[in-house]
């Protein structure tokens, strides 16, 4: 009995390491905009459909990263919008559908990551898929308030990558 129990400590460490990114806590357009009007933070929206094949990769290697995963969790309230539903959402005071919300801010292709103050004003859309390390670092711009503060974006770009940031 001892020997099996001593080779099942080091497998079940092995696979606790290997375990991935908690998941992240993806809300509604309703619910998120009104989380993120009570706590101040900024909106990330993922728009998406189902048989975008770069959402999933999307999924599977930007938003499964823990150093995204942990800067979202702690910078950002995350939205999904599902641009092929019909389901009811509300903004500005009045309802869409979350595929004419999705028309109405201007997505045309799969993913796009649009990005919205606190109170809902759209700051910018982000298409197509988009390596982790440079989503991190567009991340940090806009949560660290580097965009809110017109800082451009190559010149935030050179000091991170100096290591000033």
């Amino acid at each position: 009995m001892r020997y099996a129990i001593r080779w099942s400590l080091p497998l079940l460490a092995a696979l606790l390491a290997a375990a991935p990114a908690r998941a992240l806590d993806w809300q509604s357009w309703n619910a998120g905009l009104r989380a993120a009007r009570a706590t101040g933070r900024p909106v990330l929206v993922d728009v998406y459909t189902d048989w975008c094949g770069w959402c999933k990769r999307m999924d599977r290697d930007v938003y499964s990263r823990s150093d995204i995963d942990g800067y979202l969790h702690s910078h950002f309230v995350i939205v999904r919008l599902n641009a092929e539903s019909m389901e009811a959402e509300s903004w500005r005071g009045h309802s869409y559908s979350a595929r004419a919300l999705a028309s109405t801010f201007e997505v045309s292709g799969y993913p796009t990551t649009i990005f919205f103050t606190s109170e809902g004003e759209r700051l910018v859309n982000l298409p197509g898929y988009v390596e982790p390390d440079r989503f991190l670092l567009l991340l940090r711009y806009i949560g660290d308030g580097h965009l809110a503060r017109n800082e451009p974006w190559d010149d935030y770009v050179k000091s991170a990558q100096g290591g000033e940031h």
